[in-house]
This record gives structure tokens, sequence and C-alpha cells, in this order.
């Protein structure tokens, strides 16, 4: 016993646990498709010892219809991007990190966004010696070619009924979409590095990894009370290119009130497909295909907007559940594949279009008939910033307007501080390419579990709870990697409750302040992620996660959102 004693006092002497070896490997995601994953080695007590690994989620924006050719173009670019993220790791990152402590998360983190800087100019100098060689080959051919484009412009208006110069005056002035935003082939190893030594230091100091980013958040101390986030569970998924009609509705999710346990409405929820067998709406909705989604929800079709919404009603009473009492409703509308670019407006049902203005009104009436919904997520396009202004003061007070896809890139974000982003309740964090854990402690927001590509790493839900997201947002219960999540949040409640460290979340609160959203050009920026704001021109000021909206993005040019809470808003009982 003594010699134990002994061995444990000396062992308090010994050297501080350093990286020692990086190892990435090529493994598959929840879907086969390849991804990284990251090996951390360090040096404890003079030996070499795996600490742990991060497995990161792998992100398309190809679209479901795309062609085979599309298809295959993406899944080359996949394989491609993955192999020189490995190589990276085994051989680069794995010399640079060497003999640093995985404890030092800023330091790591800096050191990477330095490497990945450095491999972007190199890439931008290569495109540009291809481009200087290509030039002298095009210019030649470039000539004759000139003439023949007006010719072949005018045999394709040709066919076309509505392209006259008078009809095309009348068409609305449509901001053009913005180009996808290109990843650097290998920028995966970069986040897959920040995340394991994230979870090697939370190991190191003996503590879970949600309380380690808290840490890092907080600068070291220690938080009393921590918050969980509310989970936006995907039960529908309502096809785009089915037969149906209806387009508009990507996603139903349930939320869960605040108060509740989240392991109190799960058997209800899992249990919600029987209800849906009970449905008793007037007109009866299309059958549902009888297939799942990516999602890890049915994939349904229907003929109008109510019907998924009248089902889930039904669905919920036929368990005990009441909408906006018991249960929320939160819609996903990936507007931006809705907009048909020869119209300029957004086909939401099969043949029926509306323009962005129109959209905002269609919003408020939906709103205004079923009040249970408190989140949109992509209502527009973010090129169509002064909707979204619109609709902002439209709704800002009744439902959360979130921005997935009108969201920029979180590590873009950072450097370009003056993009133009659309104003809204908060943003979808996804925790890809790039992306740094100290990136994410800087923009804290709803953290997404992207669905494209899920890997079975349940960090996800440690980093939501650790930087004090609102909600998670992490597809359906079903499949291994998505329940794996789910039992994550339900075993960090538990052990949160156990502490007495656990803190209800008050989604929406009542305020009696009025609603200010408004814009404003020369806000600095801010590190802090989360804000109490009280006038439209008063510099924010951080606040400990106390009467906020939604954890959102800091104060960027050209971003603000005023007002407690966004003003008065329904409480969730």
């Amino acid at each position: 016993m003594k010699h134990l004693l002994v061995a444990n006092y000396l062992s308090t002497f010994s050297k501080a646990p350093v990286i020692c070896k990086l190892a990435g490997r090529k493994v598959l995601d929840g879907v086969g498709k390849p991804t990284l994953e990251v090996e951390i080695y360090c040096t404890v007590k003079n030996y070499e010892k795996r600490i742990c690994s991060a497995i990161m989620s792998s992100h398309s924006h190809v679209p479901e219809n795309a062609s085979p050719e599309i298809t295959e173009g993406d899944e080359k670019e996949r394989n491609d991007t993955v192999t020189t993220a490995v190589e990276w790791v085994n051989e680069s990152l794995n010399a640079m990190l060497r003999d640093l402590k995985p404890t030092d998360q800023c330091e790591v983190d800096k050191m990477l966004g330095e490497y990945f800087r450095k491999k972007v100019e190199e890439e931008k100098e290569i495109q540009k010696e291809e481009e200087e060689e290509a030039a002298p080959l095009s210019s030649a051919p470039s000539a004759p070619s000139a003439p023949s484009a007006p010719s072949g412009k005018k045999k394709a208006a040709k066919p076309g009924k509505k392209t006259s110069s008078t009809e095309r005056t009348l068409l609305p002035t449509l901001p053009p979409a913005e180009p996808i935003e290109p990843v650097l082939c290998g920028s995966l190893a970069i986040g897959g590095t920040s995340l394991a030594v994230a979870k090697a230091g939370a190991t190191i100091n003996r503590i879970p990894l949600y309380l380690h980013i808290a840490l890092l958040k907080y600068n070291q101390d220690s938080p009393k009370e921590m918050t969980l986030p509310r989970p936006m569970i995907t039960l529908l998924n309502c096809e785009k290119f089915s037969p149906a009609k209806l387009k508009l509705v990507k996603e139903v999710m349930l939320i869960p009130p605040a108060q509740l346990s989240l392991r109190q409405p799960s058997p209800q929820l899992a249990d919600s497909k029987k209800g849906k067998a009970h449905n008793t709406g007037k007109k009866a909705p299309p059958p549902a295909v009888k297939r799942v989604s990516h999602l890890g929800c049915l994939i349904t079709g229907w003929d109008n907007l109510e019907q998924p919404l009248l089902l889930m009603q039904t669905a919920c009473n036929n368990i005990g559940l009441e909408l906006g009492t018991d249960i929320y409703l939160a819609i996903n509308c990936a507007a931006h594949e809705l907009m048909d670019y020869v119209k300029g407006k957004y086909e939401i049902l099969t043949g029926t279009f509306k323009s962005p203005d129109e959209m905002v009104d269609m919003y408020v009436e939906l709103i205004n008939k079923f009040p249970s919904i408190i989140a949109l997520v992509d209502p527009l396009r973010k090129e169509d910033r002064q909707q979204w202004n619109n609709i902002c003061c439209a709704l800002g007070s009744k439902c959360y307007l979130i921005a997935e896809d009108a969201a920029t890139n979180i590590s873009k974000l950072k450097i370009d501080q003056n993009m133009n982003v659309p104003m809204c309740s908060g943003v979808v964090l996804k925790y890809i390419n790039q992306t740094k854990v100290s990136d994410l402690i800087e923009f804290t927001g709803l953290l997404d579990g992207s669905p494209d590509g899920e890997s079975s790493d349940d960090s996800l839900v440690d980093l939501a709870v650790g930087l004090g997201a609102r909600f998670i947002k992490l597809g359906g219960l079903s499949r291994g990697e998505r329940v794996t999540k789910y039992n994550r949040l339900l075993a960090i409640e538990e052990e949160l409750a156990k502490n007495r460290t656990l803190r209800e979340q008050e989604v929406v609160e009542e305020e009696e302040e009025e609603v200010e959203v408004g814009e404003e050009e020369g806000e600095d920026f801010q590190t802090e992620s989360i804000y109490h704001e009280t006038s439209g021109n008063d510099k924010t000021t951080p606040t400990a996660n106390k009467n906020n909206v939604i954890a959102t993005t800091p104060a960027i040019t050209r971003i603000q959102i005023t007002g407690t809470d966004l003003g008065k808003r329904r409480k969730l009982k």
C-alpha cells in the first residue's frame, strides 16, 4: 500500500502529457461513404499511449435529384479529399503538432489555421499558373466563336412562349444565386484534428468533453450551471422531388418543451408513427412512401402545406401530446432549393409560384394559423436579404427564423467580417471541413448533425452542451449513428442533474421590451457568441446565456438582433 502511495505522489512530478503522434485513416460514415478518422497518441509518463479518436461527418452540396454524372463526380471528389486529409494528418500535421500539450486548444487551433491558410495560398497559386497556361490556347478559338453565341441564344429562346421583351421587363429583379463556397481538398484534416485534440484534452484532464469545451469558452471558469440544447427531432421528410405537389417543406421537426426532461417525451415521439395511423383529417393525405430518408424519418408526399401540419396535430393528440403546450413544431423550408430563376419566384407547390414578398406574407399567415410552429429554418434564400428583414420584423416575436444554407461557412465568416449575411434569429453551425473548435467557441448557434453523412462520433452533442447552444438538430430517431447522439444527450442530462448543475432552459420567454430588429453598418466584431442587447444602437455586452434568444452569431457587420428574447414571446410551458 505504501508503495502505491509513493508512486502516486511521485507521478505528480511527472511531465504533462504531450502529443507524440497523429494517425489518420479512411473510414466509412453512416451511409457507407468515406470520411476521416484522426487518432491522438500522447507521451504519458514516458510511454506512448493512444488517448482518443475523432471521426468527421461528411457533407455534400449535391441535390437529391442530381444526375448520375454529378453524383459520380461528387463521390470522386469525396474520395480525393479524404485521401488528401489522411496525408495531411499523417505527414505535415503529425510533425507540426508533436510535443504540444493536448490541453492547449488555442495554440493547436492557431497552428492549424495558419497551416490551412498556407494550403489555400498554394492552391490559389496553382490555379493562377493553370489559368496562365490555358490563356494562350483559349484566346485563339475565342474570336470565331464570338458571333455564333448570339444566334445560339436566339434559337434557344424560340420555343418559349413567355420570353418576349415586354414580358421580360415585367419579371421581378432577382438577386443572382451566390456561388457555392469552394472546399479545399483535404480540409477535413483541420476539423478532424482540432476535434480529436479537444477530446484528448478532456481525457487528460479527466473531465467530460462538454465541460472541457465550457472551460475553454469561459476562460477556465467552471460554470455553476449548464443548460441542455433542445433537440429538433425530424419526424417527416417531405420529399421535394416526389410526385406530390408540396415542395416547400423539407423537414417537419418536433421540439420538446424546456421544463420536461429529455427522457420524458422520447418514448412518445418514437411511438408517433402509431399516432399517425389514426389521422382524421377532412381530406385523406397521399399515402406515405414506404422508405426512410437520409434524415432518419419517413418520406412523405403532400398536396398542400396544411396536410403535414394537421397530421402532426392529430398524431400528437392520439399519443396524449398537445401541440403548442406539450410539444412544438419546427419546419425546415429549404427555400433555396425551390427558386425558379426563369420566373424569379419560388415554386412552393407544383405549378404554384410565389415571389419573395409573397413568401413573407405566406409565412405570416402560416404562423398565425399554426402558432405551435416556433422555428422556421431557411424560409428564404440568403440572397433575398430585404425579405429576411421583412420576415424578421413580422415574425421575430413569434418564432425563430434560422439560417442554415443561408448562413455562411463559419471559417469564412471569421476571415471576412464584412460579408452580407441575412438578418435572422440564429444560424446553424456545422462542424465540417476546416471548422475548428475555437471557431465554434466564437460562433455559438444551433448545432447540426450534418445528416448528409453522419458518423458514430457523438462529440457533436458535447460541443452543443459545452457551447450553450439553444437547439441541436440531429435528424430522426433512426439508425445507430443518430440514436447514439440522442443517447449521449440523455446521459449528459442525467449527469448534470446528478451533480445539480442542470439549469432549466426557457426556450421562449415573455418580455415586455419592444421588438427591435435592425441593421447597423459599423458594429464592432465581438468574439463572445451570446448577447443581451438593449437598443438598436448600443453595443452588445456578453451575458452568461441569460434571457438570450438562441445562441446566435456575434454582432457581425450588417447583422444585429436586438431586444431581450426578440420581444414579447410565448412562453414554453
